[in-house]
């Protein structure tokens, strides 16, 4: 038999466990190169004015490399192992070390790019469909066509060429290393097997439990007050990442032991075989697992919290930039309102305007405060600016003298500067002061964000006292504008032609008109873009570390092959087999799924409100889709389980 004889004999005999590291390397160089052509098609140029976006996709292309190559490497080191007894036959039998390299290197060269072709020629076909995907999120009106890109296909070539010399130099290695003792024992030594747990192990596992829920405790008081200074904040943050890593590290590595150890004592040893299949499987092999599943895990929920945190602030746009406004246009000048209104008039656009006078006075808020003193920012809760309006200027509001209503209520607000039910205030003018009675807040925005300094509410007093604080008023903090002009249109289906008119008259940007439609549009291109990033990103990550997982599974459902005939032999069915597996699978994919939705939904609900108006939503969205495709993996493990088992006899 010549060498071309025995690397195809060789392909055709490892075909069935090179079938999903084919799919995987098929679809990462697809994944890549649609990526890629993103970069160079022409329809981003047209969409140049919209869309600015090629530092950040070139920067998403190198972590996308990072994943392929870190996933490639990891997957061609568990398929040479699993080789170890081929490699040590064809010494046995007189080939040097250097032969078998090269003979390993033909066969992986013709997978390797084989698969390549296929994934550039998937990619190119998918490229268009993503580009649509980009400009739909992006709102972009503009049309994506296929494109082949010349200079996408050589960077993908150069990109997986360095990638494949990177797993020939750890082939080589690990030939070069291995005697032909240890490669006859490398698969079955992949695994570290321990039957007892020591006390010191007891005590890790319990204290894993401690700094997760130590660290999802701290995660939940983040913004509640009980941090005030950057200082405090940042030991915090710091705090939160080394107690979920390290605890995830321990959990993985004794907690889950620990557990199933408590779950077999309770029984006395005496388990069903669904329990012996997946238990006892789990117990023994998490451990020398613990590092991976936790790094699975750790980026799982940075990519799930990540995505959830881009698609809150893209989901909560619209709402968003009407908290920016207050209104669909909002101005600070009569003369620009009163020509825009004109300008929407010519063009048969009805609508509705109000104006409002605003006042600036000085407050002392430090009573109604529920725990903020302001320590560590730039606030003093007992000499604050804030924006008051009169009673007249807002309907169906009735405030009595002596009395004031605030308005202007959000998340951010009631979690960076919680505010109590009621209390006493007080509003200092030039000469006097006005001491008055907090009655509550409301979430309606009544200003745009040029009178609330970004986020600080609005205080709705009585026509009197509002004109006993005009009279007084501090010119020294007074607003350059005193009056508020919003525009409602009567048809929000005009909201983009209205737009248009209003970016036509070019007014000063000093001036601080807002526009809620292009407010709205600016933070979906932008949130839009870091959202198909991530989500990009976050795709590539999951098929990597799904096939990973896989690749685990299909080795151990070999290690345990004779274990699976002896069962047989006993009378076991392959059915009672098989439900043991689903067991053992649900708890292999579920428990670094678990973990990974909890990191995620804690760290998101930490600081969600920074980045939108709406949680929920959001994030279940993202999780579903996550949990759905992750689970695609278990399935495919299961599959190749009901294999291993019916071979087995």
């Amino acid at each position: 038999m010549n060498r071309n004889e025995l690397i195809f004999r060789s392909l055709k005999k490892n075909m069935k466990h090179y079938a999903i590291y084919i799919f995987a390397l098929v679809f990462s160089a697809a994944l890549y190169f649609a990526f890629v052509t993103l970069q160079y098609d022409p329809a981003m140029n047209d969409a140049k004015g919209s869309v600015k976006g090629a530092a950040a996709l070139r920067s998403a292309s190198v972590l996308l490399i990072a994943i392929i190559a870190i996933f490639l490497l990891y997957a061609n080191n568990l398929f040479i192992k699993r080789r170890g007894k081929e490699i040590g036959l064809f010494q046995l039998v007189g080939m040097t070390k250097r032969q078998i390299f090269w003979l390993l290197s033909a066969e992986n060269w013709i997978l390797y790019y084989g698969s390549l072709v296929l994934g550039v020629f998937f990619g190119f076909s998918v490229s268009k469909l993503m580009m649509m995907i980009l400009f739909k999120i992006l709102n972009v009106n503009v049309k994506a066509a296929l494109h082949f890109s010349p200079e996408a296909f050589i960077q993908t070539i150069l990109v997986f060429t360095a990638i494949y010399l990177l797993i020939l130099a750890t082939s080589y290695i690990f030939i070069k290393r291995q005697s032909i003792l240890t490669l006859f024992t490398a698969s079955s030594s992949a695994e570290d097997r321990v039957k007892k747990m020591s006390a010191i192990e007891i005590i890790l596992g319990i204290v894993g439990f401690i700094f997760i829920v130590a660290g999802y405790f701290i995660s939940s008081k983040l913004f509640d007050g009980d941090f005030t200074t950057i200082t405090q904040l940042f030991t915090a943050m710091i705090s939160i990442l080394a107690l979920v890593i390290i605890g995830t590290y321990l959990f993985y590595k004794t907690s889950i032991r620990y557990l199933f150890h408590m779950i077999r004592k309770k029984k006395d040893g005496y388990m069903n075989i669904n329990e012996v299949m997946s238990l006892s499987s789990i117990m023994f092999r998490m451990k020398s697992n613990a590092l991976l599943l936790t790094i699975i895990t750790t980026i799982s929920a940075l990519a799930i919290g990540l995505l959830s945190l881009s698609y809150i602030t893209y989901y909560s746009a619209e709402k968003t930039a009407r908290n920016m406004a207050a209104a669909d246009f909002s101005f600070t000048n009569q003369k620009d309102a009163v020509q825009y209104l004109n300008d929407l008039a010519a063009h048969g656009i009805h609508f509705d305007t109000k104006k409002t006078e605003v006042i600036r006075v000085k407050a002392d808020l430090e009573n109604i405060l529920d725990g903020f003193t302001g320590e560590g920012a730039n606030f003093n809760p007992a000499a604050t600016n804030i924006s008051v309006v009169s009673e007249r200027s807002v309907e169906n509001v009735n405030v009595r003298k002596g009395e004031a209503i605030f308005f202007g209520y959000s998340d951010a607000l009631a979690k960076i500067m919680p505010f109590k039910k009621s209390g006493p205030i007080q509003f200092k003018g030039a000469h006097h002061t006005v001491s008055l009675q907090y009655i509550g807040l409301k979430k309606d925005r009544l200003l745009s964000n040029y009178f609330t300094d970004g986020g600080m509410p609005v205080a709705v007093v009585d026509n009197a006292v509002y004109d006993a604080l005009k009279a007084d008023k501090n010119k020294k903090i007074q607003k350059e504008s005193p009056l508020f002009f919003a525009v409602h249109l009567e048809n929000k289906d005009d909201l983009k032609k209205a737009d248009q008119l209003f970016n036509a008259r070019h007014y000063n940007k000093k001036d601080f008109y807002y526009s809620c439609y292009a407010i709205m549009q600016q933070q979906k291109e932008n949130m839009g873009l870091i959202m198909f990033i991530v989500g990009f990103l976050g795709l590539a990550f999951l098929i990597t570390s799904g096939c990973i997982l896989y690749f685990k599974q299909m080795e151990e459902s070999e290690e345990e092959k004779p274990s699976y005939t002896i069962l047989r032999k006993l009378g076991f069915t392959d059915y009672d087999l098989i439900k043991g597996i689903r067991f053992k699978q649900l708890f292999n994919f579920g428990i670094p799924l678990i973990l990974g939705l909890l990191h995620s939904y804690f760290a998101v609900q930490s600081g969600w409100f920074l980045f939108g108006t709406e949680l929920w939503t959001p994030m279940l969205v993202v999780m579903i889709l996550y949990t759905a495709l992750y689970s695609i993996f278990a399935f495919l493990s299961v599959e190749g389980y009901k294999k291993v088992i019916r071979e087995a006899l």
